[in-house]
């Protein structure tokens, strides 16, 4: 795997600024983002709580947010996907949840 390159399939917020990501390797890690929201810069935007959860995506393989809601990943702001594969891996949280 000297040669893998981590692709993010989906996105899930969790509490507070964390992220569930699962990758194309089959991992779940667990991102936060906490302290990218509070530095100066375009992620800032995503203080606001709600922003950061509904505009959460997948684009250019890797999380991201469409705040414009257009779905156009010139347009979006997102996290390199080597950044938020360097978390620590986790157990899937939505393995246990039940259908209705």
């Amino acid at each position: 795997m000297d040669n893998f390159i981590p692709e993010v399939l989906q996105a899930v917020p969790g509490e507070g600024y964390s992220i569930f990501v699962y990758f194309n390797d089959g991992t779940v890690r667990k991102y936060d983002a906490s302290r990218l929201v509070t530095q100066p810069g375009v992620f800032r935007k995503l203080q606001d709580m709600d922003t950061f959860r509904s505009c959460m995506t997948v684009l250019n393989g890797t999380v991201a947010w469409d705040l414009e809601g257009n779905r156009d990943e010139t347009r979006c702001i997102d996290i390199d996907p080597f950044t938020v594969y360097d978390s620590p891996v986790v157990k899937d949280p939505l393995e246990n949840m039940q259908t209705a």
